[in-house]
């Protein structure tokens, strides 16, 4: 898991620096993604060896995170929806194609575990969640592309809000239902 947690860090910072070079609030709202997901695996990496409580404990925080990141990306959203600046494919693309393939190697180091408990579950769903947002930017960047319009990457952010919200939400519930 040490892996994924450097990798995902690593990531944030190409993603976020890119996304604020590229204008892009797809790219800005993965690397958000990104940092939350380190900070996931770092938490996940200290409850390892824990009882079931704790691991509980940091799914809530997981998940508490997931729903933060979804308000961050939303935030952003509504600021590009007032801007209206066209992000710049090109970088957005590389950077998006980067990002897929880091998250595939974190998704396939995770598989294998998704079911062991609550807490690796919960990792899981991030990798999850991290190559449905890569894969979208790939395609918003080419929508952006052939439009010469912001609108492709401001609905992105909209449904990339709706994915984290949902998953935190998942995330809470079962955390919750394991500390009852």
């Amino acid at each position: 898991m040490w892996i994924i947690l450097v990798i995902n860090a690593l990531m944030f910072v190409v993603e976020f620096s890119g996304g604020i070079k590229a204008v892009s609030l797809s790219l800005t709202g993965d690397s958000l993604d990104m940092l939350g997901d380190a900070l996931v695996y770092g938490c996940s990496l200290y409850v390892i060896q824990k009882g079931k409580k704790a691991q509980a404990q940091a799914a809530i925080l997981k998940g508490s995170i997931m729903f933060m990141s979804a308000i961050a990306v939303f935030a952003r959203a509504t600021y590009q929806l007032f801007a209206q600046t066209v992000p710049t494919v090109q970088l957005m693309s590389e950077i998006g194609l980067l990002a897929l393939v880091a998250n595939l190697i974190c998704f396939l180091l995770l598989i294998r575990h998704r079911n062991d408990n609550i807490n690796m579950s919960s990792v899981w769903l991030c990798s999850r969640n991290d190559i449905i947002a890569n894969t979208s930017v790939l395609l918003t960047a080419g929508l952006v592309f052939l439009t010469g319009s912001f609108l492709p990457d401001f609905i992105l952010g909209l449904f990339l809000t709706v994915v984290f919200a949902k998953s935190a939400g998942k995330v809470l519930t079962q955390a919750r239902a394991e500390l009852i």
